[in-house]
């Protein structure tokens, strides 16, 4: 009887055990490499592996106004379809409502990856005319009138037409 309930407990301790196991996250590393050399991004770990693989998947996109597909995207369009990709959360369809309405401000040097950085025309200095989707390391996405790139916001147009930086309210 003792036997019985020895052998019982052990395979119950191994069911437990085993079904405990926690594992690494399969990570698609052919994926992540291409993404990184289209960005232009060295991709750590601990980065948000899924924002830069669909990021990388729209490099390229041409510019066009209302568009929000691979066809062609505008920019609000693209932070709108990426936030419904990566993080499952919709935004507004202009850049200044996602800046009034969908984030709450932050400073410039509190970017992290994900957080909306807005622009202004140079006409309204007051009004976001422009939306791109901060990466990393000064880096962001936006769509162009060349189409989606990546750009740095510390290059000198971006540092003159900077309105705002916005953390996604979730």
């Amino acid at each position: 009887m003792t036997d019985r309930i020895t052998l019982f407990l052990l395979a119950l301790a191994s069911i437990f055990l085993t079904a405990c196991r926690s594992s690494a996250p399969a990570l698609d590393y052919r994926e992540l490499a291409k993404a990184s050399v289209v960005l232009g991004i060295d991709i750590g770990i601990d980065d948000n592996h899924a924002l830069y693989i669909e990021s990388a998947r729209w490099i390229g996109t041409p510019y066009r106004l209302g568009g929000e597909d691979l066809r062609g995207v505008d920019c609000s369009g693209l932070t709108s379809q990426l936030y419904r990709k990566v993080f499952r959360t919709s935004l507004k369809r202009n850049s200044e409502e996602q800046r009034r309405h969908n984030c709450r401000k932050i400073a410039k040097g509190s970017l992290r990856e994900g957080d909306l950085i807005f622009f202004h025309n140079g006409k309204q200095r007051k009004k976001a005319s422009h939306v791109g989707l901060y990466l990393k390391n000064g880096h962001f996405i936006h769509a162009s009138s060349r189409g989606v790139v990546v750009n740095n916001i510390n290059e000198a147009y971006y540092r003159r037409h900077w309105l705002s930086a916005g953390r996604v309210k979730r």
